[in-house]
């Protein structure tokens, strides 16, 4: 059932983009194993072994952490509606941070989102595709607009005073840094 490709065909590339959610599988060497479920307009597949995905102010910051000790990434993403499949990249990833050289480039392919706090570049080096047989369909009511709301109710300077709190350390005490100049 399951497949294996080296790089996204076209037809993995339009299923990717078509997606509204995705998920994203990190570990550091030791602690806990992150799951989290991404969303709004934040993916851009860049070519057959490269995506970005611009990665919002949240509650935490595992993602972040993580990769300064383990690059290796998961992102699953999954039809909820139409044809069964599961799609997952594995690859190698780095995050990048406003304040970091490749920035710039990287965000201007994607909509300005108030709390954008990294942009995860992965490099893509094996492709799995499977059945999706026992995947639920959902029916896609819209995005949720409330992440971007809190943060333009924050503004800057409260985005930034939220980061020095909740995501400047991971839930195992790693660093993320979220705030290194």
């Amino acid at each position: 059932m399951g497949q294996r490709f080296p790089a996204m065909s076209d037809r993995h590339r339009e299923f990717v983009e078509r997606q509204r959610m995705f998920f994203v599988g990190t570990a550091a060497a030791d602690g806990r194993v992150n799951v989290s479920p991404k969303g709004l307009d934040a993916l851009r597949v860049l070519g057959p072994n490269r995506v970005a995905w611009l990665n919002l102010t949240g509650s935490g910051n595992e993602t972040a952490a993580h990769l300064l000790e383990q690059d290796r990434m998961t992102l699953m993403f999954c039809a909820f509606e139409g044809a069964p499949l599961i799609l997952r990249l594995y690859g190698r990833a780095a995050a990048l941070h406003p304040r970091d050289a490749d920035w710039a480039e990287l965000a201007s392919l994607f909509p300005p989102l108030t709390g954008a706090r990294q942009i995860v570049d992965l490099r893509v080096d094996l492709v799995v595709t499977s059945c999706g047989l026992g995947v639920p369909l959902y029916d896609y009511q819209g995005q949720r607009d409330g992440l971007e709301a809190w943060a333009r109710n924050k503004g800057e300077d409260g985005i930034r005073r939220y980061w020095d709190e909740k995501n400047r350390l991971s839930l195992d005490g790693k660093a993320t840094r979220v705030l290194e100049s």
